[in-house]
């Protein structure tokens, strides 16, 4: 078997022939892709900075006036609004996440994929990821508000937001989970640990930073969704902290409100949502460094 070694500047080369250069046309080609790579992340970064700092820009006075964050929208604030963004999106979090991990952990991990109920769930999976957030919010509305007759409350924004976040989850889970070496599992089986415990031990703490990233991006998607709280909840301007009775505001519901007020309060609306895009990123750091905290130490 011919075997390769290494010569200068990491180019692989034969035993016995000699060094050959890249040629000028070579050079060329490369310098032109690689122009052609940094060109287009710049393109691709100029909307995103220019979305930025026209968010900052015009979002920036509000937030900045200690009443928007502890003061309802009765007295001028906001904090109604973001209590209730942040208690539905934490119950569809509390209700999706562990479902999709385990739906993940099946699919990946017990399902040989050729079972009946293995490809109904990656089916289910897969038009679930697909619905838009309308659809979601009426079926909800068909089921709790017209079928059972319970009134409008942040709940059923919050199963809603699991329709639309659970599909996520299970998706980035499942692909995380594929990536783990087989030889760690091996290597726990071979010691005698039991399936479930080298799962619980060995493969998703491998997997967790990878994890934490997509439920993150799930927690940033349904977030900022206006639909199921546009006809599922009511609003208020009041600072209501129980999300099974009553109306309850949150940051969508009030860019909405504010928008229809006419340009005069287009100031609450930039306010809100740079808000929004302010708690995304808290919650986001957040979850990176626990993530960071509970994965594997390496050597």
């Amino acid at each position: 078997m011919t075997t390769v070694e290494s010569a200068g500047r990491g180019t692989l080369r034969r035993p016995g022939s000699s060094f050959k250069p890249l040629s000028g046309r070579r050079k060329a080609v490369n310098s032109v892709a690689q122009g052609a790579v940094t060109l287009a992340v710049v393109i691709a970064l100029i909307p995103l900075a220019w979305l930025l700092i026209t968010l900052v820009w015009n979002g920036i006075e509000p937030i900045l006036d200690p009443d928007w964050w502890f003061r309802s929208e009765r007295y001028g604030g906001a904090a109604n609004a973001i209590v209730g963004t942040l208690i539905q999106t934490l119950l569809a979090t509390i209700i999706s996440v562990p479902l999709g991990i385990m739906v993940a952990i099946y699919l990946v991990e017990y399902s040989d994929g050729t079972s009946f109920l293995a490809r109904a769930t990656t089916f289910m999976v897969d038009i679930l990821s697909g619905v838009p957030s309308i659809v979601a919010a009426m079926f909800v509305y068909a089921v709790w508000r017209t079928t059972l007759g319970l009134p409008r409350m942040g709940f059923l924004v919050a199963v809603a937001l699991v329709l639309l976040m659970m599909p996520l989850v299970v998706r980035s889970t499942e692909e995380m989970l594929k990536i783990v070496p087989q030889d760690l599992r091996e290597a726990s089986y071979a010691l005698g640990v039991p399936k479930w415990k080298t799962i619980v031990r060995i493969v998703l703490p491998t997997a967790l930073s990878g994890i934490v990233t997509g439920v993150m991006l799930a927690v940033a998607r349904v977030m900022g969704e206006s639909a199921p709280v546009l006809i599922l909840v009511g609003a208020t301007r009041a600072m209501n902290w129980n999300p099974f009775a009553g109306n309850q505001e949150s940051l969508p519901l009030m860019m909405v409100q504010q928008y229809g007020q006419g340009p005069s309060a287009f100031d609450k609306v930039w306010g809100a949502a740079l808000t929004l895009v302010l708690l995304v990123a808290i919650v986001y750091v957040g979850a990176k460094v626990v993530s960071k905290v509970f994965a594997p130490k390496k050597s």
